[in-house]
């Protein structure tokens, strides 16, 4: 014991001292912030690239169909009934040659009396129709015992410059105001008119204001120049004429003829597309056959078609989930009454419930009320069976036997204590049927079974059922309209995709 004593003496006071004598010691604040359901989601949403391509597509999409029927320059309700199933026109890109925005079609096997025509064209309007001439090819045929020559051409001309022009039956009082117009603006609308017996008889198109022969072959003068044959007859009764006349009139050419209390013309149609309208023609992405601009058209079925599923997804949600929330929590008889319900309305075709709707319950309710109601008579039923399966799976979890021993309601148990958990899931899958939705609304409006141009505008089942019969010459009528709904289906599927695997509780917590 001594020797310890002596060991123990020979430690230093100062190694006896506290450490920590006037300091409050407690538990350390955490470094990091708590995070919660969402923000956790959100943040392996955010790791599935796919996914966020997808919502940043789906948000253009969206904002294409709210700003595009307010920002066209052309709206849906001026129909041009001569530009139809045109391409995509801008006339300031077209003039750069660029060859795009032009409006372009292609003509095959020209011969040289069609390429006078399109030549005539320009020369009498000054918008000359030729774009290119895509190759040329050379036939040899025998023609009184002599090698004859044709050649045939393929070729592309603006849709907008070889309508050229037209006739036109105006009153004499509009008659007079387009001439106001033209002498305003010093844009020549009004040509002069033509006699059925200069040009041979033919005398079933406008655009043939020079000498033809019988074959309407263009009859040229020894410079290889047109040779007009506008009427200078001054028995010609027509209104009077007090405007810009073209080049080379010196005021003898007649510009119209009475018709039966009116006059007939002959009017440049690009030119008086410009009278009518204020502007020049400017189809960002052409036009329908109804002559409708496709830029504001699919923007406003587009507009309809995600407000309508939107709707449709709520209605359904709301349904499905107060149905699914009591099958599921209660069990037993009510879930097996219930589900039988479900059963059956699940095994009525939802296009006999379409068609029967609008048979008999669009003329109550209009188009899109029958429609609405044949989407949520069996939309409900998917969601309602995914409630009752979360319900099933978390009401005999152990928080809800401690709220339930606390004496919470049936009403609170399941809205306040269950129905949170499962959201994640619902919510995923009332993402995914906004695509079925659209997509059946559009397959819907595609076969015309129904049609509701009437509220609507239009919508992209029926751009797309426009388009179909002109496929080979007027391609963008449906490539367009195409495009915009497959991207729409595509993303929303990835961005359903990506909300699943995000808000899956099992990868919680995984940062990899």
């Amino acid at each position: 014991m001594e020797r310890k004593g002596q060991e123990l003496e020979r430690i230093p006071k100062e190694k006896f001292e506290f450490a920590q004598l006037d300091k409050t010691i407690q538990d350390k604040k955490f470094d990091t912030k708590t995070r919660g359901f969402f923000a956790d989601a959100m943040l392996r949403f955010k790791k599935n690239k796919s996914s966020v391509v997808a919502a940043y597509i789906l948000a253009l999409l969206a904002l294409y169909a709210i700003l595009a029927p307010i920002i066209a320059p052309i709206k849906m309700d001026n129909k041009d009934k001569v530009y139809t199933n045109t391409p995509p026109y801008i006339r300031a890109i077209a003039d750069l040659g660029w060859g795009i925005f032009d409006g372009a079609v292609v003509h095959e096997s020209q011969n040289e009396a069609q390429m006078n025509y399109w030549k005539g064209i320009g020369v009498e309007t000054g918008y000359n129709p030729v774009l290119k001439i895509l190759g040329t090819s050379e036939t040899v045929s025998k023609y009184k015992g002599q090698d004859r020559i044709s050649y045939s051409y393929k070729m592309s001309t603006n849709k907008y410059y070889d309508v050229g022009v037209v006739y036109r039956v105006f009153s004499y009082n509009e008659f007079e105001n387009i001439q106001k117009w033209q002498n305003e603006t010093g844009i020549q609308v009004i040509y002069p008119y033509v006699e059925p017996e200069s040009i041979s008889g033919i005398n079933d198109n406008p655009n043939l204001w020079y000498q033809v022969d019988a074959k309407g072959s263009a009859v040229l003068d020894e410079n290889g120049n047109f040779v007009p044959v506008y009427s200078t007859n001054s028995a010609i009764e027509g209104a009077p004429y007090n405007s810009i006349r073209i080049p080379g009139d010196d005021g003898s050419y007649i510009y119209s003829v009475r018709k039966s209390g009116s006059v007939q013309a002959r009017v440049c149609y690009y030119n008086y597309y410009q009278y009518l309208n204020g502007y020049e023609p400017l189809y960002l992405l052409g036009t329908s056959v109804l002559g409708q601009d496709l830029f504001c058209g699919i923007g406003v079925g587009a507009r309809f078609s995600l407000i309508f599923a939107i709707v449709v997804s709520a209605i359904n949600l709301t349904i499905g989930a107060i149905y699914g929330a009591i099958q599921g929590y209660y069990g037993g008889t009510i879930d097996i009454v219930m589900d039988r319900f479900a059963d059956i309305c699940s095994g009525i075709p939802m296009i006999v419930v379409t068609v029967l709707f609008q048979l008999h319950l669009a003329a109550k309710v209009g188009t899109v009320g029958a429609f609405l109601f044949a989407f949520v008579m069996t939309g409900w039923i998917s969601m309602s069976a995914l409630t009752r399966k979360q319900f099933y799976r978390f009401k005999g979890q152990e928080f809800v036997f401690a709220a339930r021993t606390l004496g919470a309601s049936d009403k609170r148990l399941m809205f306040k204590h269950i129905f949170p958990n499962a959201m994640g899931t619902i919510i995923t899958s009332c993402a995914l049927i906004i695509p079925s939705v659209v997509l059946s609304e559009t397959t819907m409006t595609y076969l015309g079974i129904i049609n509701i141009a009437d509220f609507a505008g239009t919508s992209i089942g029926t751009l797309l059922a426009q388009g179909q019969p002109s496929m080979l010459t007027a391609p963008h009528a449906m490539f367009f309209p195409s495009i915009y709904f497959a991207l729409l289906l595509i993303c929303f599927n990835l961005f359903g995709n990506g909300l699943r695997d995000a808000f899956n509780p099992t990868t919680r917590g995984v940062e990899d």
